[in-house]
């Protein structure tokens, strides 16, 4: 039996993990960075400052249930793996897996946040034999929306971006509308809670480029209909219906264009039972469960897991 420790410091969450090969359970404990009310997001010297405040915190809590050390160690180092992505909210949990594995002389594994979240997916689903194939993952949050082609590959996974948007994210674009509808930041589940008030049909049309889609006119088309008087709740079900149909057209066009393979959608965006019931009743993909949907260590602690078996 061995633990793997994985860490996860994005530019919203501290999160860490304990993946137990043995038994394939994942402890985990994680903690939204703090955002003051009005606002939109953090500064990332700010969200440096609370990372390294929080990942003790975490990490105290973390060890005083697991009850055995880790055998080795992942980290995101990097929003996704392509040359020039870098966040310095990152670096805090690359410190302190770096310490760690130097001080106990522990394997160390560096990994890209997408695909913790890709790996975090599928393990939430049951679904890790995928790794081994072919599939294709969405990846919706505040800071990605990709559609992509993802093959068995070492260290790393092979993650080939198919489609995406062309602006605005769709996480971006749910926080946005939700704080201009006076909620408070991250705005993702109250933003489902509104929305769920209007009832009746709602008119959208997603702008899509080839396999990519537009979505800062959505945007633009919530603050017109809150500046004419329209209901709250019609605007948050408007944005999420936009949403849904953005990436349900990129699904659409990926499959006609590339192929019919598995698919699984990751991300926080994911988690709104609208956009995910819609998704699977026409595609009938995998999704992680919500816990594993936002910003996790779960995913990382897997892949250090297999990578280290796979290195012997």
């Amino acid at each position: 039996m061995s633990v793997f420790l994985g860490i996860d410091t994005s530019n919203y969450t501290t999160s860490l993990s304990l993946y137990d090969t043995a038994s394939q359970r994942v402890e985990m404990e994680k903690r939204l960075l703090p955002v003051k009310p009005g606002q939109c997001g953090l500064r990332q010297s700010d969200a440096v400052f609370l990372h390294v405040k929080q990942l003790g915190e975490l990490a105290q809590a973390l060890f005083s249930r697991a009850g055995k050390a880790p055998d080795g160690i992942g980290y995101s180092a990097f929003p996704r793996r392509v040359e020039g992505s870098y966040m310095p909210c990152f670096l805090v949990g690359e410190m302190c897996a770096r310490l760690l594995a130097s001080a106990f002389s522990l394997p160390l594994y560096a990994f890209s946040h997408q695909e913790g979240h890709i790996a975090a997916a599928l393990y939430s689903a049951r679904a890790l034999d995928w790794l081994e194939g072919e599939f294709y993952a969405f990846h919706v949050s505040g800071g990605t929306t990709e559609g992509l082609l993802v093959k068995p590959g070492s260290p790393s996974l092979g993650v080939q971006r198919i489609c995406a948007t062309r602006d605005l994210h769709a996480g971006q674009v749910i926080d946005r509308v939700g704080v201009m509808l006076g909620l408070d930041f991250p705005c993702g589940p109250a933003l489902e809670q509104l929305a769920a008030e209007w009832d009746q049909t709602v008119k959208v049309r997603p702008v899509l480029k080839d396999c990519d889609c537009c979505l800062s006119g959505v945007e633009n088309q919530c603050r017109t209909l809150l500046e004419q008087g329209c209901d709250r709740a019609y605007i948050a079900r408007f944005c999420l219906e936009s949403i849904l149909a953005a990436v349900a057209g990129m699904t659409r066009r990926m499959l006609e264009h590339y192929g019919q393979r598995p698919l699984v959608y990751a991300g926080g965006v994911m988690s709104n039972r609208f956009i995910r019931n819609a998704l699977e009743q026409e595609f009938h993909g995998l999704f992680a469960q919500p816990q594993y949907s936002s910003d996790n260590s779960a995913g990382i602690a897997v892949l250090a897991a297999r990578q280290h078996e796979k290195e012997g």
